[in-house]
């Protein structure tokens, strides 16, 4: 029966790349699957066989733990060298982008309230 190992939903395409070389240097028989066409599905690697869970998991959570020593060192390094992506440093990039989403986010917000005021609050 095949066992859930790893979601790849919202996982970097670098990090996926790298726990499928890993399983495959280790010979750890896998399979994934997609989101799918319309992206509701559930992206994942699978392994076939049972026994080899218990080594899986020790080699993802080895990887894991390196990985974020390395993700760690990368981002002081860009930080220590002022080139890291910031919030401010976003919005100055596409400034029209950030307008569209405040105003969008403004005009829920307004919506909402006012149908709750409107409707909400007579008995």
């Amino acid at each position: 029966m095949s066992i859930l190992l790893f979601r790849l939903a919202n996982v970097p395409e670098d990090e996926a790349d790298e726990i499928r070389e890993l399983l495959r240097s280790n010979e750890i028989d896998y399979y994934e699957t997609s989101a799918g066409n319309w992206g509701i599905s559930m992206p994942a690697i699978w392994l076939l066989k049972d026994e080899d869970l218990f080594k899986a998991r020790q080699l993802l959570e080895e990887y894991q733990r390196q990985r974020l020593a390395t993700q760690r060192e990368l981002y002081l390094q860009l930080k220590k060298t002022g080139t890291n992506t910031t919030i401010l440093a976003s919005i100055k990039d596409k400034p029209l982008r950030f307008i569209v989403y405040l105003g969008a986010i403004l005009l829920i917000l307004y919506v909402s309230i006012k149908m709750v005021l409107e409707f909400g609050l007579k008995f």
